[in-house]
C-alpha cells in the first residue's frame, strides 16, 4: 500500500479519536453535580476493561479447564484482598499447575 492511499485512513482515525475526546468537554461544561452520574462515570473504565478482558481469559491457555483453574484461583485471592501481583503469580502457578497435572493424567 502506498503512502497516499494510507494517509486518509490516518486522517480519518485522528478525527474520530479527537471527536470521541473532545464531543464530552463541549457537551457538559458545567461540572456534574449528581452523585449517581460521578460514580456510573466512575465505574465505567473498569467495566469496559472487564468486558475486554475476562471472555479472553478462557481463551488464554488452549484448554478450557486450566483456564478456569486460573480464574477461580485469581477470583478467590482477589476476593480476600490480595495484591495484583500475588493474584496473578498465584493465577499463573495454578494454570501451570493444571496443566501438568493433565499431561499426567493423560
Amino acid at each position: 500500500m502506498s503512502w497516499s492511499a494510507f494517509l486518509p485512513y490516518v486522517a480519518v482515525m485522528a478525527v474520530v479519536t479527537y471527536l470521541i475526546r473532545m464531543l464530552p468537554l463541549t457537551a457538559f461544561r458545567k461540572p456534574i453535580r449528581s452523585r449517581f452520574v460521578q460514580s456510573f462515570l466512575t465505574y465505567i473504565p473498569y467495566a469496559v476493561l472487564g468486558a475486554m478482558t475476562f471472555p479472553e481469559v478462557f481463551y488464554s491457555t488452549g484448554d478450557l479447564r486450566t483456564a478456569a483453574v486460573g480464574v477461580l484461583t485469581a477470583v478467590i485471592l482477589a476476593w480476600r484482598g490480595k495484591s495484583l501481583l500475588t493474584v496473578a503469580v498465584a493465577a499463573c502457578a495454578a494454570v501451570a499447575a493444571a496443566q501438568g497435572i493433565l499431561l499426567l493424567i493423560g
